[in-house]
């Protein structure tokens, strides 16, 4: 599968924006309902761990700080299907990875729309607005 046809093809099944950054990097801009939006960036990565290539999509929620209630963040990350917050840069960021020799189209779109989604809910939910 190439990453890229795949992101491109899929930003316009949903009505998003595609821009590649080069042949393993590329973001969809997810439109969203109440006229949101929400850019996930997709990577197509070697893991030196497992031997592996792997593909991860992210997307920014909002940068850390102490008032945060991390334990609402750890009981969420139970409910999801693929993704995860994670704390990177000190920014709250949701995740999804899996390795390309697991996964189908169909699971990739269910991962970016996962971590868009939730991304723009959490998003919403500790800062009130659409920044990502």
């Amino acid at each position: 599968m190439n990453f890229n046809e795949f992101m491109q093809s899929f930003a316009n099944d949903i009505g998003g924006q595609f821009s590649e950054y080069d042949k393993n990097k590329s973001v969809i801009v997810i439109p969203l309902d109440r006229g949101r939006f929400q850019a996930v960036l997709g990577i197509m990565k070697f893991s030196d761990r497992y031997m592996k290539t792997g593909i991860e999509f992210s997307s920014k929620v909002c940068p850390y700080h102490d008032k945060l209630n991390i334990k609402d963040l750890l009981e969420e990350n139970s409910r999801f299907c693929h993704a995860k917050f994670v704390l990177d840069d000190d920014f709250i960021k949701v995740e999804a990875s899996a390795f390309m020799d697991n996964v189908t189209e169909s699971l990739l779109k269910e991962m970016v729309l996962e971590v868009g989604q939730t991304a723009d809910e959490w998003e919403l939910k500790l800062t009130g607005k659409d920044i990502h």
